[in-house]
């Protein structure tokens, strides 16, 4: 198939590129408007590769897309373009609106006049998946409960409202126009090429260099982690056998508190780069006045997709965390550009208002 993947620049976008190019017979026409956290030295495995294309756009911009859509004769959309970091969305809502809300619309309204002009035997098969999180489901009690394709949505952040919105709306335009659209909503991602800001990214560096490790609160706040390839290989799977209407969880099956993350990073940057010294880093855990609106837990029941389409991830959290600690230690030309240029390594989100 030939594929036009949205955001595939940035983290999880350039994880699905470079799994599609590596792994499969597709073509890739990679769209990104290459934003602050978008890189395209994350795409320089594929990037010579002649089935992968890459093109600086704005999914905003409808009229752009429809006619590339028209131009590389496009088989289907993967869509992960969006604004995705909930302390941004905290210090500024606006860009998360415009991207993730009227962004998805422009895309689906471009996505559905191209589909409509293709042949029957080809409107047949497109498809569109729209790429989302677990966040939009709101908190979970410590104690019970995860996430399934039924619970209802309950969105605590600027973010995780504006994918809920997104999600609605891709959902609203397969019962309304009957667009040949599959959703997915994955719990929290981490591996190779994820921007320093977030928490393992974050944590892995300022571990390196000695600096404080800001936990918000107490630590205590739960997450299900999911190594970003095996992510990769279950939207390939959610877009090439995922039945149409329907919504697909994605999780790692990996729950940890924040704070047991950065203890883990701690102990595996140790074992690798001792401190001067001697000492754990573990000494350098500093805990932060909490974001607002921080949702306890997020844990993702995966086994509709399981079931259905054989997914498992490959990697545990303890291997799949060893291994991103030791590709960020190995690929010190991707990361120390960012943290020396546009982004220096601070803590987001701690604005209210």
């Amino acid at each position: 198939m030939r594929i036009l993947v949205t955001g595939g620049a940035g983290f999880i976008g350039s994880a699905v590129c470079r799994h599609l190019i590596r792994n499969t017979g597709h073509s890739v026409v990679n769209v990104d408007k290459l934003t602050y956290a978008a890189n395209l030295s994350s795409l320089e495995p594929v990037a010579d590769d002649p089935r992968y294309r890459f093109v600086r756009l704005d999914i905003c911009n409808r009229e752009a897309m429809l006619a590339l859509m028209r131009e590389a004769d496009i088989d289907a959309v993967m869509h992960l373009a969006a604004e995705s970091h909930v302390d941004r969305s905290i210090d500024g809502p606006a860009a998360f609106i415009e991207t993730n809300i009227v962004g998805t619309y422009q895309l689906l309204e471009a996505a559905r006049e191209y589909w409509s002009g293709l042949p029957a035997d080809r409107r047949a098969a497109f498809r569109f998946h729209h790429v989302s999180t677990d966040e939009v489901y709101g908190s979970l009690p410590l104690d019970s409960g995860r996430f399934t394709e039924q619970t209802p949505y309950a969105p605590s952040s600027p973010y995780s409202a504006s994918k809920a919105a997104s999600d609605h709306l891709v959902i609203a335009w397969w019962h309304t126009y009957g667009l040949p659209v599959v959703l997915s909503n994955c719990s929290n991602n981490y591996g190779p090429y994820h921007f320093p800001e977030k928490l393992v990214p974050l944590m892995i560096l300022n571990a390196l260099h000695d600096k404080p490790l800001p936990v918000y609160g107490n630590g205590a706040n739960v997450r299900d982690w999911l190594f970003v390839e095996d992510h990769a290989r279950a939207l390939e799977l959610v877009l090439t056998r995922g039945r149409l209407g329907e919504s697909y969880n994605i999780g790692g099956n990996a729950e940890r508190t924040n704070l047991e993350v950065v203890e883990a990073v701690c102990d595996l940057v140790d074992a690798r780069r001792p401190r001067r010294g001697g000492g754990s880093r573990r000494d350098l855990i500093t805990f932060v006045a909490d974001r607002p609106g921080h949702d306890l837990r997020y844990a993702i029941d995966a086994s509709k997709i399981a079931r259905e389409l054989g997914w498992a991830p490959t990697q545990t959290f303890e291997s799949g965390l060893a291994a991103t600690v030791d590709w960020y230690l190995d690929n010190e030309r991707w990361w120390r550009p960012i943290r020396e240029g546009r982004y220096a390594g601070e803590r987001l989100g701690l604005k209210a208002g």
